[in-house]
């Protein structure tokens, strides 16, 4: 069942002069379709501009469409009365987890947004454990939020969402400003809550390698979405990736320039283990395997 649908949503940024005169606009959005099934781990690309984070803001009704329609749940984004409960199914992580982070103790920040909600006191609690158990954060319930890494930051910021209970999270480049340690952190933090609690998420990110377990990519230029499918097949192609100024991971990159060379390798290979894997197999001599598709491993 679908928990996110876009209908030929679209979406004007209005720039104004100082009298509040309209003097130009620009869409950032234009014509999206989109259906997102629940359950789902859906990863969105885009170089800068692409309209990726602007798509992001409709989900959580930060921005409400020039044209078309988005529903969450079910609920129309436009509906004021819906907006409210759009919030709750729809908790949203941004890019700084500086801007997120209010309390001075992390279980306190965790409790703040099941407090606003209405919940009662003991069942906050329960809420707050367990979210800071789900992202690894429980032994650090106590600290203040400004001696905890980047990588640690990001996690109580998602505990603190995790603990509203959505149904849905949108991560909008959570792992922009973290070294690699942190990034992985938060990447295996998303996947875990989407394993185990079956919690929808939508990660947008320019990080090739944070996609290769998705379940579905979708692909962003000039508002529109070009490409559909999953990491193998957006993967696949290379050259349309490179059209559209994405990277690939490195090893799919390596993968495809041995292809080139002559080396019978499958399109799409998204880790070393699978290239080392091929790799074998041709210096063993075995046949092609072109329609092989090797099973990932969801951490």
């Amino acid at each position: 069942m679908e928990i996110i649908r876009a209908e030929k949503l679209s979406y004007d940024y209005v720039s104004v002069d100082d009298d509040g005169k309209e003097q130009g606009r620009y869409r950032a959005v234009d014509g999206v379709d989109l259906d997102i099934e629940k359950g789902d781990f859906i990863a969105i690309l885009g170089h800068n501009g692409s309209g990726k984070s602007t798509l992001a803001k409709h989900i959580n009704a930060l921005l409400l469409p020039t044209e078309g329609s988005l529903f969450v749940d079910g609920m129309d984004t436009r509906s004021e009365d819906e907006v409210w409960k759009i919030r709750q199914s729809a908790g949203m992580v941004f890019q700084n987890p500086d801007n997120q982070i209010i309390g001075t103790i992390v279980d306190e920040d965790v409790a703040f947004g099941p407090e606003n909600l209405g919940v009662e006191k003991e069942e906050i609690w329960r809420r707050v454990e367990k979210s800071l158990k789900s992202v690894n954060m429980w032994e650090y319930r106590s600290h203040s939020p400004n001696k905890l890494s980047g990588g640690q930051k990001q996690r109580v910021a998602i505990a603190g969402v995790v603990a509203m209970q959505p149904k849905c999270i949108v991560l909008d480049e959570p792992t922009a400003m973290l070294d690699p340690v942190g990034r992985r952190e938060v990447i295996d933090t998303v996947l875990e809550l989407n394993r185990t609690q079956k919690v929808t998420i939508i990660l947008i990110t320019h990080y090739m390698e944070e996609v290769i377990r998705a379940d579905h990519v979708i692909v962003m230029d000039q508002g529109k979405v070009v490409m559909q499918g999953t990491p193998r097949e957006i993967f696949s192609q290379v050259d349309m990736l490179r059209h559209y100024r994405l990277d690939v991971p490195q090893v799919t990159l390596l993968a495809e320039e041995l292809r080139k060379a002559g080396l019978d390798l499958p399109k799409g290979i998204l880790t070393e283990e699978e290239l080392v894997m091929e790799l074998r197999r041709i210096r063993k001599g075995n046949p092609g395997t072109q329609s092989r598709e090797p099973r990932l491993k969801k951490r």
